[in-house]
């Protein structure tokens, strides 16, 4: 039997184990090094003279033979000739390009107003496409600096086409955003560019708003914080850059409006064409989100206090039980024994005492809901951490009181419980817009989820320069202690070596870890997480994560929307060098929060050498900002001193350098403080570009950027996130996954480890030795896969109970716009509508067509009717009775022809002659062309009659309704404002109580499954049956409200409660 030779192993560097599967030998295992001292020599596993010179010929028949695989999986995918089409409108667009290379400015600008034009004739944005694309692709040459690439043309295109474009890291998705936004924009609809968060919807409006506005576009920008006339202004530009929370945010806050001027969105088409960038983090991985507006509700916050103390009672395994899968708890008998000790009740769900979900909660909040985890405590609040992005989320919330059991937890001062008010998810949110697409680096494993929730298929675009990163074997480790030590040591190797590194981490408290261990030995580094200490520089440490020693340690890196250039940003570098020289003199404040590990980092990175003259103009400028501050009495604070200086950089970048010069001549001001900034920012880019080429040069040679992965994420895509992050436009570089049998992923899904632990054991006593090879990385991915399919099908299941909900949500939000925006006209409409559908209502409940008139229920359906009317209808009292209206009923079935529009029963009250003129009458007849094809009706015998009676009661309300609003002397511009303030409020009400009631049925029609129901299928049926309800309860709510106003007009605020 062959036995393992191990190679030497570098100083301090611990011994790992490599499991391969290969063509030489079925199994075989190694005793190697670390894997930095594999990187510098592949090795292959030798076992004997005659392996040793077998295996580098098996290892390239394998590499020849993967080659080969791939290249004829290429040729056989669809991928491969959809994009090969898109080939012939880059070849159409590279036509145009000298032609729109030979036009002036103004020319090219003026070509905005052809397009627009030549649409408004009868062309389509097919027909001129190609022309489009070629004007952006110039105008960006001209104002960034920034010539699409051939594979960004098609990028645009996929965009355009209404898919989602995925694109590695690097390949400029930001600029490909550009040539659809434009070209749909045309069209004079309104584009959203959709974001993660607010710095990139800025960076994005900045930046790329430079071509747009070039071109004669507005360009429009939403943040956290502004007025609704400030959004209402940048919804109605041409291309809106937003975040997807605050697009989704400001759709619930428009369908919560009391009247038409709080609408900010384009209404009554506040949809029509959205780039989804990060397009998988917002629709997948944020989709189990709903978006919710709450308000206060109960007042039980004393509760959770006591719950908190409680659940420290009880113990895991014996008072309870928890899936981590699905994060639910099970209390045991001893634990509702337990329970209702400590509480001193008999039953914990008891109706007028509930403490069970309190006590639930409770169990959560001390289970799953982890401190620098899940969330942090800052300034006496507890504050989400997004498990996507690692960014703290002030403004979110749980629901449903988890929120307030972690406060109570933490011994926090506990906030109100909440009640939904409105509700979307991203999917239904995104299903709104008729045309919409995505971009993204890592879409393509999750290409049938798009197309079976949206209809919208994944173009993966080529790259412009061949992928040459390598992705390393996984490393799996027995226990998490052995794991953190490989990634101490793999990161202290490729430091030694001068290597950038970036070390992805799951969590604030796992960064931290990591970090005191970097510390122990010394070696420099910047933190990544959601601390404030951190975040506050969290672009200008990813800017320079790729420089020559940087070591970076980021909690997440999806969505951080900063490249990664070796050797540094010049940019970003510029931009310090700028603010070290010059905040000291324009403020005498210091940042608002502290900086660790900064200045230990900046020690290993090299210096900028600034040149002479880029000094002096540091050193004009420092004088003219004391001067500024001392003689004008300016005194700034530190974020408006950063202000200033971002002010200046930015007109750098959108003013010539002549332009720059004449400002800072022209003394209009006696210290013209920002061309002379802009100035000194751009001598010391200059001397930036060219250290960060030489820096990144050398980089390059040691290898690039290495990614360290400490553990696999609950999807591939993910992980092929932070890959991506490393072998950016043909750069050369490296990852390598190490994942613990302790982690988090194996525990949540009870996945069997048991093997890889025996394994490691017959191999070696030493637990902390990694074993690795393609058996491993199968068996990893298989896990991976299980995760994936079942996080898929929570989502599946959200969309399909929230399609339930999505179309009652859309009828009554289309209601209460019609409601908002219509013309008094559709306001009357309406209402007319409300009146006599709570007549058929009353009619039917009383009436069966299909029997004869004497035994239908007319006492009580005219008792219900004069209810309806209150003091309106007094007086009906004694004109309408039983046997009246039964006679006339009678003399009505023996008469031949009757005028449907002054229709009366015979010996009855007459309507007050309110149907005058041609529209009255027109309402009139089509209420009772809509009465005569109501389906609903039964067929019968009688059925005619029945229809009568409710056309003449309807009459008779609308008409007195009318009479007395006539009566009162009101203009019609107040009873105008009324009636849509009941029915706005009215639809408000029953509507929040509708999603209380479909939030309880979703939960509640899970137990239903025990019985063999399908859970679905009951929820739309009891869900249908409760919007009914809704409705019904809605219009009758409605015209009682109304009548009871009118017949003694009150303040409108207290017309429903």
């Amino acid at each position: 039997m062959a036995t393992a030779r191990a190679f030497p192993k570098p100083p301090s560097l611990l011994p790992s184990l490599q499991l391969t599967v290969g063509f030489v030998s079925p199994v075989s295992f190694q005793t190697s090094s670390l894997l930095p001292y594999r990187l510098r020599r592949h090795r292959s596993i030798v076992t004997s003279s005659s392996a040793a010179t077998a295996t580098p010929v098996a290892a390239s028949l394998k590499e020849s033979f993967g080659s080969v695989r791939k290249t004829w999986s290429d040729l056989t995918s669809m991928n491969y000739w959809v994009v090969r089409d898109y080939y012939r409108l880059v070849d159409s667009v590279n036509d145009f390009e000298p032609q729109m290379q030979s036009l002036t400015d103004e020319q090219l600008t003026a070509k905005t107003s052809e397009f627009r034009r030549r649409l408004r004739q009868g062309e389509t944005l097919a027909d001129i496409q190609s022309e489009a694309f070629a004007v952006v692709r110039e105008a960006a040459t001209r104002k960034l600096g920034m010539r699409h690439f051939d594979v960004q043309i098609i990028g645009g295109a996929v965009l355009h086409d209404g898919s989602i474009a995925e694109m590695k890291t690097g390949e400029g998705k930001t600029l490909v955003s550009t040539l659809a936004a434009y070209l749909n924009a045309l069209t004079g609809e309104g584009v959203h560019v959709v974001t993660v968060n607010d710095y990139l919807a800025q960076r994005d409006a900045e930046w790329m708003g430079r071509v747009h506005r070039f071109l004669g576009l507005s360009v429009g920008l939403i943040q956290r914080g502004m007025t609704a006339k400030e959004r209402r202004s940048n919804y109605r530009c041409d291309i809106t850059y937003t975040n997807n929370s605050e697009l989704g945010f400001d759709y619930l806050r428009d369908n919560l409006a009391a009247n038409d001027g709080q609408l900010v969105m384009r209404w009554p088409k506040p949809f029509h064409f959205a780039i989804v960038d990060e397009v998988d983090s917002v629709l997948i991985d944020e989709g189990r989100n709903p978006l919710l507006i709450s308000g206060e509700a109960s007042k039980d916050a004393g509760r959770y206090p006591v719950a908190a103390k409680v659940a420290e009672l009880l113990v895991k395994g014996v008072h309870y039980n928890v899936e981590l899968k699905d994060n639910s708890v099970e209390l045991t008998e001893e634990g509702i024994a337990m329970a209702e000790i400590a509480l001193e009740t008999n039953d914990l769900w008891d109706e007028n005492d509930p403490w069970a979900r309190f006590v639930m909660n409770a169990l959560k909040a001390k289970e799953f809901y982890r401190r620098d985890v899940q969330y942090i405590v800052r300034n006496g609040k507890a504050l989400i951490i997004n498990e996507l992005t690692g960014r703290v989320e002030e403004k979110r919330r749980w629901s449903e009181g988890i929120h307030q059991a972690v406060e109570a937890k933490e011994g926090l001062k506990i906030q109100a419980d909440s009640v939904i008010v409105a509700q979307i998810t991203y999917q239904s949110l995104f299903k709104l817009y008729p045309k919409l697409s995505g971009m993204t680096g890592t879409a393509k494993t999750e290409e049938k989820e798009f197309l079976k929730m949206f209809q919208t298929p994944v173009i993966e675009v080529p790259t412009n320069l061949p992928n040459i990163r390598k992705d390393l074997p996984i490393q799996a480790f027995a226990t998490a202690r052995g794991k953190w030590k490989y990634a101490r040591q793999e990161v202290e190797y490729m430091f030694r070596q001068g290597r950038p590194v970036l070390v992805g981490t799951t969590s604030v408290e796992n960064s931290e870890y990591l970090s005191d261990l970097l510390k122990e030995r010394k070696i420099p580094h910047n933190v990544l997480n959601a601390r404030p200490k951190y975040a506050a520089r969290e672009a200008e440490t990813v800017a320079q994560a790729g420089r020559k020693h940087a070591i970076t340690i980021s909690t997440n890196m999806a969505g951080r929307g900063t490249d990664i250039i070796l050797g540094g940003n010049p940019k970003m570098l510029a931009k310090e060098i700028i603010e070290d020289s010059l905040l000291s003199f324009l403020t005498k404040e210091s940042p608002d929060y502290e900086i660790d590990g900064e200045e230990l980092s900046r020690k290993v990175l090299s210096k900028v050498n600034v040149g002479s003259s880029s000094l002096a103009l540091l050193a004009k400028t420092a004088l003219m900002a004391k001067y500024v501050c001392k003689n004008e009495g300016r005194n700034w604070t530190y974020k408006e001193a950063k202000s200033i200086i971002l002010e200046s950089v930015e007109m750098s970048q959108s003013m010539s350098f002549k332009e720059l010069e004449r400002l800072a001549d022209e003394q209009i001001e006696k210290y013209p403080l920002g061309p002379t900034v802009a100035l000194a920012y751009l001598s010391v880019l200059e001397d930036c570009e060219v250290h960060c080429f030489k820096e990144g040069a050398e980089v390059k040679r040691l290898g690039g950027l290495h990614v360290i992965g400490t553990s696999l994420h609950e999807s591939r895509r993910i992980d092929n996130q932070l890959r991506g992050r490393a072998g950016r436009q043909g750069d050369p570089g490296s990852t390598r996954f190490m994942v613990s049998l302790q982690d988090e992923m194996f525990q949540k899904f009870n996945f069997d480890t048991e093997w890889a632990v025996r394994l490691i054991s017959r191999i070696t006593n030493d637990e902390d030795i990694p074993i690795e090879g393609d058996a491993i990385v199968k068996q990893l991915l298989a896990l991976q896969i299980n995760a994936e399919k079942y996080f898929f099908g929570i989502r599946k299941s959200l969309v399909e109970f929230d399609e339930v909900l999505e179309v009652q949500r859309k009828h009554v939000y289309n209601l209460r716009q019609s409601i908002l925006t219509g013309n008094n006209e559709s306001c009357t409409q309406h209402i007319f509508q409300y009146m006599q559908a709570v007549v058929d209502e009353i009619v039917f409940n009383h009436v069966d067509p299909k029997k004869h008139p004497r035994s239908w229920r007319l006492g009580k359906l005219v008792q219900e009717f004069k209810t309806i009317g209150g003091k309106i209808l007094e007086d009906l009292g004694a004109e309408i009775t039983e046997e009246g209206l039964l006679k006339a009923i009678m003399k009505l079935h023996q008469t031949i022809s009757t005028d449907v529009c002054n229709l009366n029963l015979p010996e009855m009250p007459k309507p007050p002659n309110a149907f005058r003129g041609i529209r009255m009458k027109n309402s009139s007849l089509e209420r009772w062309l809509s009465i005569c094809s109501d389906d609903l009706t039964p067929n019968g015998k009688y059925r005619m009659i029945a229809n009568l009676l409710r056309k003449y009661l309807g009459d008779f309300l609308i008409a007195s309704y009318l009479n007395v609003i006539q009566e009162s002397g009101y203009d019609d511009l107040y009873v105008k404002e009324i009636e849509r303030a009941v029915l706005v409020k009215t639809l408000d009400c029953f509507w929040r109580d509708h999603l209380i009631n479909m939030n309880r049925l979703s939960s509640a029609v899970n137990v239903r499954s025990f019985g063999h129901r399908n859970p679905l299928e009951e929820y739309k049926i009891d869900g249908c049956r409760f919007f009914i309800s809704v409705l019904s309860a809605t219009r009758r709510l409605t015209v009682e409200s109304l009548l009871r106003y009118w017949s003694s007009p009150m303040d409108t605020q207290e017309l429903i409660f």
